[in-house]
């Protein structure tokens, strides 16, 4: 298995990005995916999760400023973020999971495999 995230950098407040990430060596149509995000000196937490039935689940902080999406055919997840907040300054994780149809969750503990990380700057 192999996540590989890019679409970081350095933006100002109300500016936009769009994460990617590219999955390899697992069925990723059958995975549940999430991206996550780690800010120095605080806990890693879960940003949004995107189950195989296209189902989402987004943290309280990033709803309506966050659109999670994956497509299939490409093997990749996606993350677009728009009014971007300083708070939002952290590194930014993807992460999978084999699932049940249906399922998805925000808890960093439920996914198994993770990227090594993209980073987001968010200046004022």
């Amino acid at each position: 298995v192999q996540l590989v995230e890019s679409g970081g950098g350095s933006v100002q407040v109300g500016g936009s990005l769009r994460l990617s990430c590219a999955a390899s060596g697992f069925t990723f149509s059958r995975y549940c995916m999430g991206w996550f995000r780690q800010a120095p000196g605080k806990e890693r937490e879960g940003v949004a999760s995107i189950g195989r039935d296209g189902s989402t689940n987004y943290a309280d902080s990033v709803k309506g400023r966050v659109t999670i999406s994956k497509d299939n055919a490409k093997n990749t997840l996606y993350l677009q973020m728009i009014n971007l907040k300083h708070e939002d300054t952290a590194m930014y994780y993807c992460a999978a999971v084999w699932c049940l149809y249906g399922d998805t969750s925000l808890d960093a503990n439920w996914f198994g495999y993770w990227g090594q990380g993209t980073q987001v700057t968010v200046s004022l």
